[in-house]
């Protein structure tokens, strides 16, 4: 007879301050009651996982798929729980995490196809259809959304928001805070940097400076992409021409 196997939780480092485990087996709280927090909660449910409650500070609806929304996560005691930022929107997502210590945990949908050989950080989701290759590695609280495809060795920074449908062939890398619009197509070995917003269905065949918007098929520079949350950067970025 088999051993009975035993569940590894796995902690990431991150900074001094937030803690990251990638168990499923864990009471969530999605802090964002919105469509995205109703998708994050369904994969969880179909995954094995519970959900605690929703917080959300601007929500007037008294509940979001069945569970309470919290207007202040102070008012219960949250502190066996693991959380996930269910906000699509990656600057917002970033500064909720800085906010203060919490426990973050991973979603993967289990209709998601991911490579054993994938890395994928904390706080991060991975929703339905998705296909992750080998040796592509995942940042921290990314959202890689439904039916996109990561292929092999693909680098994807922390805060990236992977749209629906999208396609990044192999070695791609993908800087910190970037956005890949719905159905964009990126081809092998593309650079996209920081803070970027990448145009639905564009197709993308050479680099992308940190801080650009581009669009189209080819994809073509439009403009800087000043709401980003890094200010200082953003001051010294090279002006394009």
């Amino acid at each position: 007879m088999d051993a009975p196997r035993r569940r590894v939780q796995r902690t990431f480092g991150y900074t001094k301050n937030i803690k990251m485990t990638d168990s499923i087996e864990m009471n969530f709280v999605l802090m964002g009651a919105g469509g995205h927090g109703a998708v994050v909660a369904e994969a969880i449910e179909l995954a094995g996982g519970q959900i605690t409650t929703f917080i959300d500070h601007y929500n007037s609806q008294e509940q979001c798929c069945g569970y309470g929304i919290l207007r202040d996560e102070n008012s219960i005691a949250l502190s066996d729980s693991t959380y996930i930022i269910t906000i699509g929107d990656n600057a917002t997502r970033k500064a909720r995490v800085m906010e203060k210590v919490r426990t973050y945990g991973i979603v993967k949908h289990p209709g998601a196809s991911i490579s054993k050989r994938s890395s994928i950080g904390g706080g991060s989701v991975v929703m339905a259809g998705v296909c992750i290759n080998a040796n592509a590695q995942i940042g921290k609280h990314c959202i890689i959304n439904t039916s996109s495809t990561i292929d092999h060795d693909c680098i994807i920074e922390n805060y990236v928001h992977v749209a629906p449908s999208s396609a990044l062939a192999g070695g791609v890398s993908i800087g910190e805070g970037s956005f890949i619009g719905l159905g964009a197509f990126i081809i092998q070995g593309v650079k996209i940097g920081k803070w970027c917003i990448i145009g639905a269905g564009s197709v993308v065949l050479k680099d992308v400076p940190d801080f650009s918007i581009v669009a189209g098929v080819p994809a073509k520079f439009i403009r800087i992409n000043e709401r980003s949350n890094e200010e200082e950067d953003l001051a010294i970025a090279t002006p394009h021409e």
